[in-house]
């Protein structure tokens, strides 16, 4: 078992290795410092082959190099992240379709889509209340093709009846022949806020939480 003590005492010990490691530049004059030296005390009989240097020392501007472009990369990503949210800004106030289950029933009307990998026989959308009680099922009919699967929500229930306003959920069962698949809900929803963090851009959108602007598959 490790004690509170031996953990600290490693972690100190992972930290001094991690700050004695030489930098880059550090290294390149070590280099040429041994390589200047070595020179100055070559036996005259058996000198240096040229050809030893100028390999030592593409090695070095390959190493110095690879440096040079991670570093440029980190900084171009970098911008390119905060243009993105920028750019992002933009979309606070419209209405976004993204994963999801949830649809918001007002005014008797509620939109929400499927996404399917490939075609399907047969499409069935099955809603609940908060309780997890069935309130519809929608039949969405043969879809010919992969892709995005709009569909409206009237308000009814199974019987007819027009339900209350307010959150609902959704699931969705895809039938291709005997094989059945659970596609992909997508939820409609307002972008409230635009957000900058580790992983990338995200919206924020209510109810439907912080999501990624990379999830986003369309705006209206």
């Amino acid at each position: 078992m490790t004690t509170p003590v031996q953990s600290s005492t490693s972690s100190n010990a992972a930290a001094a290795a991690i700050s004695s490691v030489p930098s880059p530049s550090s290294i390149q004059n070590q280099f040429l410092t041994l390589l200047v030296t070595q020179l100055q005390n070559q036996d005259p009989l058996n000198p240096m082959d040229n050809s030893q240097v100028t390999t030592q020392m593409a090695q070095l501007s390959t190493v110095s190099g690879i440096n040079q472009l991670n570093s440029t990369v980190q900084a171009l990503s970098a911008s390119m992240a905060t243009s993105q949210s920028l750019q992002a800004a933009s979309m606070i106030g419209a209405t976004a379709l993204v994963p999801g289950d949830q649809l918001a029933l007002a005014g008797a009307k509620a939109n929400g889509a499927v996404e399917l990998t490939q075609p399907a026989d047969s499409v069935a959308v099955t809603i609940t209340d908060a309780k997890g009680n069935v309130v519809r099922t929608l039949q969405l009919g043969t879809q010919s093709a992969a892709g995005d699967i709009n569909f409206q929500w009237d308000g009814t229930n199974n019987a007819g009846a027009t339900v209350a306003d307010g959150s609902y959920t959704f699931s969705a069962k895809a039938m291709s022949g005997t094989v059945q698949s659970s596609p992909t809900t997508l939820s409609y929803g307002v972008v409230n806020n635009v957000g900058l963090t580790s992983s990338g851009t995200t919206l924020g959108m209510g109810t439907l939480g912080n999501v990624a602007l990379s999830s986003v598959r369309q705006i209206l």
